[in-house]
């Protein structure tokens, strides 16, 4: 049975005369997953840094804008400058027990590598 189509879905779409034109919804994000199911690692690294000590927390699923507003809470809260991207937060400093302590707060399933 074929899609049925909803006028609604297609406002602010231009009439076209092409016979062959094919109406593409634009695909919607899914919400990231509820923290109870997000599983983290938290771990300290130094390579590649110049000798210079970084906490990372790896594993987030999710969009985004999530991991940033995550990484945007850890730097606060820890003081400290960093970044969120690709999956993963950098923290400069170690601050992997403070980083446990706030995740498991927030209700973060989380595991610390030394």
């Amino acid at each position: 049975m074929a899609k049925q189509e909803n006028w609604k879905d297609k406002l602010g779409v231009v009439f076209s005369t092409n016979p062959d034109f094919k109406y593409e919804e634009e695909e919607k994000e899914e919400p990231s997953p509820p923290p109870q199911q997000q599983q983290l690692l938290i771990l300290k690294d130094s390579k590649q840094r110049k000798g210079k000590t970084v906490t990372l927390v790896q594993g987030f699923v999710g969009r985004e804008e999530d991991l940033e507003a995550l990484g945007k809470m850890l730097k606060t809260k820890c003081g400290v400058g960093g970044s969120a991207k690709d999956g993963e937060i950098v923290l400069q400093g170690d601050f992997r027990q403070k980083v446990k302590e706030i995740l498991e707060k927030d209700g973060y399933k989380v595991k610390v590598r030394i």
